[in-house]
């Protein structure tokens, strides 16, 4: 038995839609014992796959093969995590990054927070006016 690479990683959860794994495979950041191949590469049992989010590198080897999408507590049984850890202190480090550039909500301003900051302001050149 086996499979294309873009159903596979679809199958095992690692893309949210089999387009997306293939779009990601034609990117070239999800390869294939560390090779960029086509989407319709055939994976084998001990084949290491490997996916670029961000600047780090996830791999995983093939345990086994399944012929239709798993639910997520069930990938244990299908993949093992290789991925290095410098590669997972890479992430968290992204991520941290990218907490502290923009906080959560201090985006563009509501219309509620646009509204009290234009009578904020009115407010202020009234009280410039009687002085």
């Amino acid at each position: 038995m086996s499979f294309r690479l873009d159903k596979f990683v679809w199958c095992v959860r690692l893309s949210k839609t089999r387009t997306l794994a293939t779009e990601l495979v034609q990117k070239g950041k999800i390869r294939l014992n560390g090779m960029n191949v086509k989407p319709a590469r055939e994976v084998k049992i001990g084949d290491t796959v490997s996916i670029i989010r961000n600047n780090a590198t996830f791999g995983y080897k093939i345990k086994d093969l399944l012929d239709r999408r798993i639910g997520a507590k069930l990938v244990a049984d299908y993949l093992i995590d290789v991925t290095d850890p410098l590669e997972l202190e890479k992430f968290k480090t992204y991520q941290a990054a990218q907490n502290v550039y923009r906080e959560y909500g201090t985006g563009r301003p509501s219309r509620k927070d646009r509204d009290d900051l234009d009578s904020f302001f009115e407010w202020l050149e009234e009280d410039e006016e009687a002085d």
